[in-house]
């Protein structure tokens, strides 16, 4: 009979514990979760906003292939570096470990891998479709 007393008073001092504990954390962190909550609702407007132009755009699907292709190619990357000739600390940009000395040529480089990869998108695309076979319509 005394366990019984007990067990029942544990459960609530966990329980006011954990309830405690959880309002602390959403005091400490309520501006972050409602800036997030925030960003990605303004990122969802953006996106249907962007849905329903693309409707009536005849490009729109080259642009979403060159996109998701700019999401599977690295970034261009800025270094600190020594100049061969002089000595003095210069900026170099590294795209795909090849080393460029401004910004516009690592960048160039990146938009033609950019577009090779949605190009090689494009010659696989008749092979996809014939594989998903002729009795389905989606």
């Amino acid at each position: 009979m005394d366990t019984a007393c007990t067990e029942p008073r544990l459960f609530s001092f966990w329980t006011v514990l954990i309830v405690i504990a959880l309002g602390l954390l959403v005091y400490r962190y309520n501006r972050q979760v409602i800036a997030a909550a925030r960003d990605f609702e303004r990122r969802n407007r953006q996106r249907i906003a962007q849905e329903l132009a693309d409707r009536g755009d005849a490009y729109a699907h080259f642009r979403h292939t060159t996109g998701v292709a700019a999401e599977q190619v690295e970034d261009v990357i800025e270094i600190d570096a020594v100049d061969e000739r002089l000595g003095t600390p210069v900026k170099r940009y590294v795209f795909e470990a090849e080393t460029f000395a401004t910004r516009d040529e690592a960048e160039a480089a990146r938009q033609r891998a950019i577009i090779a990869k949605a190009r090689d998108f494009y010659h696989e695309l008749p092979a996809a479709l014939a594989a998903r076979g002729k009795d389905r319509i989606n």
